[in-house]
């Protein structure tokens, strides 16, 4: 659900690494926000220098996949294949991802979740970018600011909330932050936020009966 490129800066004694993250790849391309997702993937894809492919094996390759093959066929820098979720017992699919091995210049199992295997993924990163001048300074993990991470926060949680049947267009935008203190002396962080829906059915479902779902 990433709805621009975000960068994550990874800083090592070997040098600097700029990880993008980029929106994924979505099959139906009927609306415009859908087509502007798919758009901003492409054009994530011009001039980097490497490619990690974080594929899920608990999942058929279906249309969405290929499509995201096809894109990787075109892309002439050094591919990584990351076969995610690799902590779980049922992978159902992952040999049919492990066949995909000659696609790619390395093929490296890792859990996401639990953070296995994520050293082994870096070591191949350093090993297949190009020696260049560092972009950003030490003390930068990331292009974005604290007020898109809060947004991001609070649009995740609805989408764990209500899953499905949350539309993807759904949007938070930050109004205010202040510090304050309670009359106990606690000082808490007051965050006030808009969230952006399409319809009045979705806002009913945020909200929810007698406000539940929003408290």
């Amino acid at each position: 659900t990433t709805r621009q490129a975000i960068q994550g800066i990874v800083h090592d004694p070997r040098g600097q690494i700029v990880f993008v993250d980029t929106p994924g790849v979505f099959e139906k391309t009927r609306d415009p926000l859908t087509k502007q997702l798919n758009a901003a993937a492409r054009e994530a894809l011009k001039g980097v220098d490497l490619v990690i492919y974080v594929a899920d094996p608990t999942r058929e390759i279906g249309n969405e996949e290929h499509i995201v093959l096809r894109m990787l066929d075109a892309v002439t820098a050094p591919k990584v294949l990351a076969i995610n979720k690799t902590d779980l017992r049922n992978l159902p699919f992952i040999e049919e991802y492990r066949a995909l091995a000659d696609r790619f210049d390395r093929v490296v199992s890792i859990s996401a979740l639990h953070h296995l295997n994520l050293k082994p993924l870096v070591d191949a990163a350093f090993e297949l970018l190009p020696v260049g001048e560092p972009f950003y300074p030490e003390f930068q993990f990331s292009n974005v600011d604290h007020r898109f991470w809060l947004s991001e926060l609070i649009r995740e949680k609805l989408f764990i909330q209500l899953q499905e049947e949350l539309p993807y267009s759904t949007a938070v935008e930050i109004d205010d932050i202040e510090d304050r203190e309670t009359k106990g002396g606690e000082k808490i962080r007051y965050i006030k936020a808009r969230i952006l829906t399409s319809g009045q059915q979705y806002k009913r479902m945020i909200i929810g009966a007698g406000g539940r779902k929003i408290k």
